[in-house]
């Protein structure tokens, strides 16, 4: 089940999303949480199951009626199972009513794989 973050889940976040490459350096992924937290154009969803197994990232623009996957994220352990196809189609069915929801560089190969694994 997707859910929105807050700031209680602040710490479950940042470790899911310090296993993205880019996420590494620790002010790098501090600055990032900022930004969920503080830019109401990121938005950050968590994936429960029994615990919070994964992390998806969009940044919405609303003059091109997108929704950017930016971050997305699974837990190690977790990962092949499906988590991550299911993180995408839950912000698909969430905000694909009002934008189209696409990938950005670094999100884009493992949207297309989603895709690829649908067909």
């Amino acid at each position: 089940m997707l859910i929105r973050y807050k700031k209680s889940f602040e710490k479950i976040a940042m470790g899911l999303l310090s296993f993205m490459p880019e996420e590494k350096d620790v002010k790098k992924l501090i600055g990032t949480i900022k930004e969920y937290e503080t830019n109401e154009r990121w938005q950050l969803f968590l994936w429960k199951e029994e615990d919070i197994l994964g992390a998806i990232g969009v940044q919405v623009d609303e003059n091109q009626e997108q929704a950017v996957i930016q971050h997305i994220t699974v837990n190690p352990s977790h990962r092949n199972m499906g988590i991550g196809k299911k993180m995408v189609e839950a912000v698909n069915n969430q905000l694909g009513t009002k934008y189209s929801v696409c990938s950005n560089t670094r999100t884009e190969a493992f949207i297309e794989h989603c895709d690829a694994k649908a067909k």
